[in-house]
């Protein structure tokens, strides 16, 4: 990956969340001066060790990163939670499903036209792993670009036969192992949407902590109801993850209560900070975690992702 550490102070306030005891464990002290910090952040962050200190699942877990707002975090998300679970010795494989491509460029992967991508295996059929595309110094985690091609396949799947399960079949027959598996759904409730709800057994759904947050939610879950009772009956509505929070401000606090009161334990404790530098990643090729591992932005998805990691240990252990 191209690009380096960021030598300015960070600007954005500090998401008040934890994530769990091994996240606390790890935490640096209040004691340390902050250049100490900072350090102690970023190797937590990029486990130079490379040991396996997330928990795996018993079973891989497929995830779609959905919420047809725009704007609220959902690429970032789904990027930085990957190669977060990538670095703590997960085996992850992210799926770009969004025609802007944005996941591929925060992953400094080739989407340019051309490429090979999933518009190939969706609508050629032609299988994942013929298009998947190791992500350069993160070990353990591959990307399925998205190119421009994507932008007219919903036009394309509509005569094609099963096309709501393109996607699922994909994965079915992708022949390498991952322990997860993260789709980035695209910034509406087409088919393309339609394919990663019915691919999934889980559905991340970031919300930002602004006025707003809530509208069009409804949409979403009608969608993902019919998915249920029609085409993938076990989906589950896992995780909800905040993003954006402005601790300065009254209404940060006011939606985030919201949130946690209508979805209860579904939502992370561990929440993300509007941060400069989670902001700034992308446009270099990076995610937050290798742009500036110890900032706030990359320890809170960090502890977003080491929570996601046990807490699905904990439900391989209750199934």
């Amino acid at each position: 990956m191209s690009g380096g550490l960021p030598g300015a102070t960070e600007t954005a306030e500090p998401a008040p969340a934890s994530a769990g005891s091994a996240a606390a464990t790890a935490r640096p002290s209040d004691d340390d001066p902050p250049l100490a910090m900072e350090a102690k952040r970023a190797v937590q962050v990029l486990n130079p060790s490379g040991d396996v200190t997330m928990p795996r699942p018993v079973a891989p877990r497929i995830m779609c990163v959905a919420n047809q707002k725009g704007g609220v975090g959902k690429t970032t998300s789904a990027v930085n939670l990957a190669v977060s679970l990538a670095l703590h010795g997960n085996r992850v494989l992210v799926v770009d499903l969004d025609p802007q491509g944005n996941a591929s460029t925060g992953l400094n992967v080739p989407h340019h036209a051309g490429v090979p991508d999933v518009y190939d295996c969706l609508v050629n059929g032609v299988p994942l792993a013929e298009v998947a595309q190791p992500v350069e110094g993160i070990p353990n985690l591959a990307c399925v670009p998205a190119t421009i091609d994507l932008a007219g396949a919903e036009i394309e799947l509509v005569s094609v036969v099963a096309r709501e399960s393109r996607l699922g079949r994909a994965i079915a027959a992708y022949p390498d192992e991952f322990d997860y598996l993260l789709i980035d759904c695209p910034p509406s409730l087409g088919l393309l949407t339609v394919n990663a709800l019915v691919a999934a057994k889980e559905v991340l759904i970031p919300i930002q902590c602004e006025y707003y947050a809530l509208e069009g939610l409804n949409q979403l879950l009608n969608n993902i109801n019919m998915v249920q009772a029609h085409l993938n009956p076990t989906l589950d509505i896992s995780t909800i993850l905040l993003t954006m929070y402005d601790r300065r401000t009254r209404l940060a606090d006011a939606v985030e209560q919201d949130v946690r009161t209508h979805f209860g334990e579904k939502v992370l404790k561990a929440v993300i900070p509007r941060n400069v530098r989670v902001s700034e990643a992308p446009s270099y090729g990076q995610s937050v975690m290798t742009y500036d591992p110890g900032s706030r932005g990359a320890t809170s998805y960090f502890e977003a992702a080491l929570e996601i990691a046990e807490r699905g240990a904990k439900r391989g252990e209750e199934a």
